[in-house]
């Protein structure tokens, strides 16, 4: 006779998992596969998980770092992250076929920084050093023109060259929190400094950190599906750290938890990035209920119904299908 399984509550957050910006990059990616047929280069991972990356790989998508590893005779996909305005000009210097699937939430920011240049100002970016997405955004504008700020002693640091001619913008993946801090230690040292029009952290990303915190202080652990290079999994971690649960850990899928070590625990807590497909969330809650009597509670924050336009040369492709 087997035994009786341990009961465990698991929590599932939402909104988790895909955002409107991922979604529509995903469908930019098969939908050049569709139109100009395999193989479709791809500029870095479309998003940064990769389950997404292989299953795309499988279709004929070809990843690339650069662009000089892509032939001028093929399609090429600039990432969600975006891109230096240098890529898309070489693009069309060789007179390449390119589809840029740049978050319209991260071409916000571009445009925000274009306007407080074109305006005088000097531009401090709140950011993580080396993530796709900040390379981007500083490669909108001349060498020098924005600066990077990472953490509240970086803004201590700061000499401007004139404090009354400054902006900000931020990464859209950023933690909330910690974001506000540096904002607020901004505007204390320079209260002149120009701020977005509207936050730009991304509506996904506050949403889903709002979900782990209202979870956090039930839960045993919390489980993060997502990847180690992806900006808004991590933070998710360490948003649930600092909400007051025991334990959080950032898993690609089921089969990184080590159930071993799980111990005695009742209420675990689930969700996923903004770059994590559904399915790996449902293959983690299989896979407790394989091993525990599961009951499955879904916490709820809000619901999201944004949807991004795709570019006009796919668009049209669609219309006539």
């Amino acid at each position: 006779m087997s035994a009786t399984r341990q009961p465990l509550t698991v929590l599932l957050a939402a909104p988790r998992g895909f955002c409107a910006g991922v979604d529509r990059a995903i469908q930019i990616v098969e939908g050049a596969l569709d139109k100009f047929g395999a193989p479709v280069y791809v500029r870095h991972e479309i998003v940064h998980n990769r389950h997404v990356v292989e299953r795309l790989e499988g279709m004929g998508a070809i990843f690339v770092e650069e662009l000089n590893q892509c032939p001028d005779d093929r399609p090429v996909v600039f990432s969600a992250h975006g891109v230096p305005k240098s890529v898309p000009a070489e693009a069309a210097r060789r007179d390449m076929i390119y589809v840029d699937a740049t978050c319209p939430l991260v071409s916000k920011v571009h445009v925000e920084a274009q306007r407080h240049f074109n305006n005088g100002h000097d531009i401090l970016l709140i950011g993580h050093v080396g993530h796709p997405e900040v390379i981007g955004t500083m490669g909108q504008l001349p060498d020098g023109a924005i600066t990077l700020v990472e953490t509240v002693e970086d803004v201590d640091r700061l000499e401007p060259r004139d404090p009354a001619k400054l902006a900000f913008v931020t990464q859209t993946t950023l933690s909330v929190d910690d974001t506000s801090a540096i904002v607020d230690r901004l505007q204390a040292r320079f209260p002149a400094i120009a701020a977005p029009h509207k936050e730009d952290i991304c509506y996904a990303t506050t949403n889903r950190q709002s979900a782990v915190k209202e979870m956090a202080d039930r839960c045993d652990k919390v489980f993060v599906i997502g990847a180690p290079n992806s900006s808004n999994s991590v933070r998710l971690v360490e948003v649930a750290e600092r909400a007051g649960v025991k334990s959080a850990e950032l898993v690609a899928s089921a089969n990184d938890v080590d159930w071993d070590t799980l111990g005695e625990i009742r209420t675990v807590g689930i969700t996923a990035g903004a770059s994590a497909p559904e399915e790996l969330v449902q293959g983690l809650i299989t896979a407790f209920r394989q091993r525990f009597d599961v009951s499955l509670e879904e916490l709820v924050v809000t619901r999201e119904n944004v949807e991004f336009k795709l570019p006009r040369v796919l668009a049209q492709e669609a219309d006539n299908a």
